[in-house]
């Protein structure tokens, strides 16, 4: 029996959370557990729970997102969150950013087969991109790094006012209280948990919501963005 035919059946809140955009989170779950786990993005042992655990768990991030807006999903990997959030949110215009070539392929393949046109895959790391790609109203991650070293990544992303959304699990207060200090020396004004999903996953998705005030980052990453801009400028 092949992977992809362990796949189990949609439940049926599925149809809910992706209304017509159904059918293409069902193309995606059978992606993912066919070229997905032969290409190692996800392991097989995870087929069985795609739905639960990985589609609708992503897609009910979009309960904390503004409309209209800019999203980067840093270390997108096989495309998680950034895919499930992108059929359920065609408002919002959402980069997939990721570092290795067989990843960015897998994201490639997706956006044109299911046809997002709100979606743009870029290969790189988020510290190669700084200054390059427009800051973003929002930043999004799952299961990507611990939350310290996730900040340092993603929040110098993001535009003034900003906020970086970071799947969490169990660990989520303790990862709080351990980036504190490298939160505040980012230019963070709040940080706080809060769990999305009520009545489609079970239990709840946990999310680490970094809100910045105007200098996203702090100083050094205000100057670092100051230099990238100076020499675009003089190309």
């Amino acid at each position: 029996m092949t992977e992809a035919a362990e796949l189990p059946e949609a439940p049926a809140v599925a149809r809910e959370v992706f209304g017509e955009r159904f059918p293409d989170a069902v193309r995606y779950a059978e992606l993912l557990a066919d070229a997905g786990v032969r290409r190692g993005l996800i392991g097989p042992r995870e087929v069985p729970r795609l739905w639960e655990r990985h589609l609708l768990n992503c897609a009910v991030l979009s309960e904390a997102i503004e409309e209209d807006v800019s999203v980067c999903d840093v270390g997108s990997g096989a495309g998680l969150p950034g895919i499930p959030l992108a059929l359920v949110r065609p408002d919002l215009s959402i980069t997939l950013l990721e570092p290795l070539l067989r990843r960015t392929t897998f994201l490639t393949e997706v956006v044109e087969l299911l046809r997002l046109d709100h979606v743009t895959v870029v290969r790189g790391r988020a510290e190669e991109v700084l200054g390059k790609l427009p800051p973003v109203h929002v930043v999004t991650a799952r299961a990507v790094a611990p939350l310290e070293r996730l900040a340092g990544w993603g929040v110098p992303l993001l535009r003034p006012y900003g906020e970086m959304l970071a799947l969490k699990g169990d660990t989520a207060e303790e990862e709080v209280k351990a980036a504190s200090a490298a939160l505040s020396k980012l230019g963070a004004v709040s940080t706080s948990v809060v769990q999305v999903g009520e009545g489609i996953v079970d239990p709840l998705s946990t999310v680490v919501r970094v809100e910045v005030g105007e200098s996203p980052g702090g100083v050094r990453f205000a100057t670092k963005k100051a230099k990238a801009a100076r020499a675009r400028r003089r190309r």
